[in-house]
């Protein structure tokens, strides 16, 4: 007999169908501050590729950008090459100990506030709210029949829905070129297909994400719930229900008629107004669990209600393990936000911070690498000497053409340098470089005929522009016949 893997012996499911949530509108202070953060992250997403910044003639003009073309990244007035790939690793570690650090302050709140996956079902659940009404209309809608009316909201909403997918998209690849030619070729049909193919995926990946999937997205998808409870400890903040003072639950006649009788009454009226409008469906009152993002909407909530049935607020709040742990033994909370963990994660990101921004004020403005011939690695002369070629690529990373002389240390004296093309002064190669560029050259390094060499002779290339004297160098070997 074949045995179904996901049933167990006794018949019941492994799995459990996902139901749909209907999240219901809430005011208050969490829920401003979330719908600022929207406006604010969103904002800055849709707008900043029109930004522009003046960088002088023939350079780009937008702010931020990521040239693919010119294999270089624009942020204003910072310019950064692939050699300074060095400067994005530093980004990501900052952004990773300053998760790190959120986490430790105050649990999830990248979830509940700043990850892009939030802030867009946020608007989506906008959306759906303004178009087929809070929780109960929604509820009502999609257990009725379909109508025609019933057709056309659902067809307006999708539709909204699908115009923020493709702005997303659209707004993704403005990063990577001009945005109004970008705007303008995507519109005649005259943008690469790479372009379109971009905003096919974005659009697709933001409407099925945050249309569809929504808390999915947090519970099975994401890996950070799993990582960040590695990384917590019991001084964090988290949302919290407060069993103390909230239980034993009841409604508030039945709180009433218990009170009379002098029986134990909670503050929690069992009205589920917290899980209501719970993005993920939690109810926090059964403690601290994967699916709450900590976006303290059943806060706003809670305390609405609180507030209706003339209680103090505060019933569900920001709250951390130890406080529940004193309260359960008669103490007052405390609270600390300065301690060892937070303060390493501060002064990491304060020295690894502080170290890319000297690092970039003082970077140099030149370059060069050197790339020997490997065949063949030496030619013997007529006379003797010994040549050996190169390909010497110069950079020049201002907004003005530069002269560099090219010479090279390390060798017997009589040596000669030529670099095939390029006009010599006092017995050195003057490269012109146009701006903001690199050029590359032949280079050949020639040693007369008598200099006792090794088979391996270690030279240090130098550039030097001729106007501000500014120097680059760049090691590499000197190859000749092995010795007798």
């Amino acid at each position: 007999m074949r045995v179904d893997e996901n049933v167990t012996a006794g018949g019941d499911s492994y799995y459990a169908a996902a139901r749909k949530n209907y999240p219901a509108a809430v005011s208050g202070r969490l829920r401003t501050i979330k719908w600022s953060v929207l406006i604010i992250t969103l904002g800055i997403y849709y707008f900043l590729p029109f930004i522009r910044w003046d960088r002088g003639p023939d350079a780009p003009g937008q702010a931020v950008l990521i040239d693919m073309a010119g294999r270089k990244a624009y942020f204003f007035g910072i310019e950064i090459w692939p050699q300074e790939v060095y400067y994005l690793t530093g980004l990501l570690v900052l952004a990773s100990i300053a998760l790190f650090l959120m986490n430790a302050v105050a649990g999830r709140i990248w979830c509940g506030y700043l990850c892009p996956q939030t802030v867009w079902t946020d608007l989506y659940f906008a959306v759906e709210r303004w178009i087929e009404g809070d929780r109960r209309d929604r509820i009502l809608m999609d257990r009725a029949p379909m109508s025609a009316g019933k057709l056309a909201r659902k067809a307006v909403k999708h539709l909204i829905w699908l115009l923020i997918a493709v702005g997303t998209g659209g707004a993704w690849v403005l990063y990577f070129g001009d945005a109004p030619t970008i705007i303008k070729d995507t519109f005649t049909g005259n943008a690469a297909p790479i372009v379109y193919i971009w905003i096919g995926l974005l659009t697709f990946t933001t409407y099925s994400l945050a249309g569809f999937m929504r808390e999915q997205v947090c519970l099975y998808m994401c890996p950070w719930p799993r990582i960040q409870a590695a990384l917590t400890d019991e001084w964090a903040l988290n949302v919290t229900y407060r069993t103390d003072r909230g239980e034993p639950r009841m409604s508030v006649r039945t709180g009433q008629r218990a009170k009379a009788a002098g029986a134990a009454v909670g503050d929690c009226i069992d009205c589920k107004a917290c899980v209501q409008v719970c993005p993920t469906g939690v109810d926090i009152r059964e403690g601290l669990q994967l699916g709450c993002i900590q976006c303290g909407l059943c806060i706003d909530a809670c305390d609405t209600v609180m507030k209706k049935v003339g209680r103090e607020p505060g019933l569900i709040g920001y709250d951390t393990d130890m406080n529940i742990a004193r309260r359960a033994e008669g103490k007052p909370p405390i609270y600390r936000i300065v301690r060892p963990r937070t303060v390493l994660y501060a002064a990491l990101i304060v020295i690894i911070g502080a170290v890319m921004a000297y690092a970039l004020a003082n970077r140099a403005f030149q370059g060069v690498s050197v790339l020997h011939d490997r065949n063949p690695l030496y030619v013997g002369l007529s006379d003797g000497g010994v040549r050996n070629g190169y390909t010497v690529r110069l950079i020049n990373k201002r907004q003005e053409a530069r002269h560099f002389a090219l010479t090279v240390s390390g060798l017997p004296a009589g040596f000669a340098i030529e670099a095939q093309g390029v006009p010599s002064a006092a017995g050195k190669p003057v490269v012109d470089v146009p701006a903001d560029t690199t050029r590359e050259v032949r280079v050949l390094v020639m040693v007369p005929g008598g200099a006792a060499l090794p088979a391996s002779t270690p030279i240090e290339f130098y550039i030097v522009d001729t106007d501000n004297g500014e120097k680059a160098s760049a090691s590499d070997f000197f190859r000749a016949p092995p010795p007798n």
